[in-house]
């Protein structure tokens, strides 16, 4: 059975009846040599390989010659009988049933991929993008995330300052990790086809973060405010999230070497270290 191949994908699905569901976000990878390619983006020797919405098995598959171990966790339950057919050569496959943003990343990690290299490798569902990678940098289980998201998405991680893409979410990214864009993946990939163009990203775990601030918490909390009224100048945005004066937090940005009038947008890792440490300072 070739889990590329749409005559063959279809029998597959209508022989355990099965229907998408597009709340689900299913959108099936059915190109065998994207699947290799993310695979091989992702897999590193002696991985252990976490992934998030297997579908009926394409990249699953490609993973399971690769890594040590793969564990897989899938929500809908309709698939299960489906994996456990596609899935039944590779030894070195689990399935978690449940929902990835209600299970424990550290927990998983533990239980199933003790005293291997952990790396999150998935065609992730486009509903649960930006909180499930939020979740996996913050829970520093990974050396590394390779996965197949929206390429929109994939662009703002990996923004510059200034431009339209750039955010906080941004931000989050590069301080936890290195992002690269490896490629873009046309929607004609997938059944059924999206109407987005997606892209493949590889997002390399820092060892140390790029920045020092005495505050991640103080950290945070300016980078957020910094975009919370992206069409005003930083000292408005900061307004939401520093209980300070105006002509305090205009002091505070000039005297970090930026322009009293800066969007929060303009501003880069080091310019928000900068930021945050003297907003704690004033803060006191």
């Amino acid at each position: 059975m070739d889990l590329c191949d749409r005559n063959d994908i279809q029998a597959l699905l209508a022989r355990h009846g099965f229907r998408f569901a597009k709340a689900l976000g299913q959108n099936f990878l059915i190109r065998g040599d994207v699947a290799e390619d993310i695979a091989a983006a992702g897999c590193v020797p002696g991985c252990g390989v976490l992934e998030v919405g297997p579908g009926i098995g394409s990249l699953t598959t490609q993973l399971a010659r690769r890594a040590g171990k793969v564990v897989s966790v899938e929500l809908d339950r309709r698939l299960y009988p489906v994996l456990a057919e596609t899935m039944a050569e590779h030894p070195n496959f689990t399935l978690v049933e449940g929902d990835a943003m209600r299970l424990s990343l550290p927990a998983l990690v533990r239980e199933h991929l003790s005293g291997l290299r952990p790396v999150l490798c998935a065609n992730l569902p486009y509903n649960i993008t930006t909180p499930f990678l939020t979740a996996c940098v913050e829970s520093h289980c990974f050396d590394s995330l390779t996965v197949l998201i929206q390429k929109e998405v994939a662009q703002r991680i990996c923004a510059a300052p200034g431009t339209a893409d750039y955010g906080a979410f941004t931000l989050l990214m590069q301080y936890y990790t290195q992002p690269e864009l490896l490629f873009t993946v046309p929607n004609t990939c997938f059944l059924p086809a999206p109407k987005v163009t997606s892209a493949v990203i590889h997002c390399k775990t820092r060892t140390a973060p790029p920045v020092q601030v005495r505050s991640e918490a103080a950290f945070w909390r300016t980078v957020r405010a910094g975009f919370a009224l992206r069409r005003k100048t930083l000292v408005n945005s900061l307004q939401t999230g520093w209980e300070l004066p105006k002509d305090t937090l205009t002091d505070i940005v000039t005297a970090c070497g930026l322009e009293p009038t800066v969007r929060g947008e303009r501003l880069g890792l080091e310019e928000y270290a900068r930021l945050s440490d003297a907003l704690l300072d004033a803060a006191k």
